[in-house]
């Protein structure tokens, strides 16, 4: 049996990747998707004439009525932060079992709705409708430090450097190849939104600085703390492993994870470990695709666990 999921949002780097997803997704049916931007353009145009099923489908610009008109089984929102409300207003007064995943940042703290980590949130994702998928960051940072939960002496430090797909389609500096090469550029140095995201959800005080640097897709981050007693790192190794094992989207690997080795993938790569001669300190990578675990696979994986269906449905863990 398939869904039929509308898409609102459809225009950037994500879009483009949940519409190719969803095209090679056995169980999903695209209802609509809007962009403003795209309006009247046929949807196969954003896929460069793949295969995707889609038919003579064609982008719409669709307000929160006309969109919750449509009663998709589900709904997912790719807006801007601070603009997926009304969207999910209007779902609700005329048709509050869509499901609904938000991509943005604007849920991830709010009453009523999951934090979309399968990792850590699998039995609330079940049978949820409301679904606030994490941060590209968020989600490398979360399962880089989930392992040693109750062995960090806090604050645990993180620092991610990303590809410029992550600063979006709306033109800055920080989406420039121009500006960015031979360049990185630092932002968010205090307060980031992604730092409350972390330590919210993984319980620990844990501080973050993110960097964009001149490649495209993917990133990385590198979490580094001491511990509250000495662990030996045969001890860490195996906790970490236990997660991989666990995990059908993330891999252990024997070097520091790399954002290459990451890009167009659907799970995330989690490097070995390194431990102080002390036994007292940890140094621990994570890379991901940005656009991928970082946003469209995640959703998918999400969606499908929200129906009861095996997680790796339309995805694998390497593509």
């Amino acid at each position: 049996m398939t869904i039929r999921v509308g898409l609102i949002g459809a225009r950037g780097y994500v879009g483009r990747e949940m519409l190719t997803l969803m095209a090679h997704h056995p169980k999903l049916e695209l209802a609509f998707a809007s962009s403003r931007e795209w309006a009247g353009q046929p949807v196969a145009d954003m896929l460069e004439g793949a295969d995707t099923g889609f038919g003579g489908l064609a982008f719409e610009a669709l307000g929160p009525e006309e969109a919750a008109a449509r009663k998709a089984d589900a709904v997912i929102l790719g807006l801007p932060n601070g603009k997926s409300t009304p969207f999910v207003e209007a779902i609700d007064v005329v048709s509050p079992e869509t499901i609904i995943i938000d991509l943005s940042g604007d849920h991830r703290h709010e009453e009523g709705w999951v934090y979309g980590l399968p990792e850590r949130n699998r039995d609330k994702i079940a049978g949820a409708r409301r679904i606030a998928n994490p941060g590209c960051y968020a989600t490398a940072a979360q399962l880089a430090i989930m392992p040693l939960t109750d062995l960090w002496a806090e604050p645990v430090h993180t620092f991610g450097l990303s590809g410029w797909s992550g600063a979006g389609t709306t033109p800055s500096r920080r989406n420039d190849p121009e500006a960015l090469k031979d360049n990185a550029m630092p932002y968010g140095l205090m307060g980031h939104g992604h730092e409350k995201e972390i330590s919210a959800h993984s319980g620990l005080d844990v501080r973050f600085t993110p960097t964009v640097a001149s490649f495209f897709r993917g990133l990385v981050v590198v979490a580094s703390g001491s511990l509250k007693e000495p662990t030996s790192a045969s001890v860490i190794l195996e906790l970490y492993k236990g997660l991989a094992e666990a995990e059908p989207f993330v891999t252990l690997t024997d070097e520091p994870a790399e954002p290459a080795e990451a890009a167009n993938r659907h799970d995330c790569l989690i490097g070995r470990p390194a431990v102080s001669d002390d036994s007292t300190r940890v140094v621990v990578t994570a890379a991901l695709d940005n656009l991928l675990k970082g946003a469209a696979s995640q959703a998918i994986q999400n969606l499908n666990i929200i129906k009861g269906w095996p997680e790796e449905t339309g995805l694998t863990p390497s593509s």
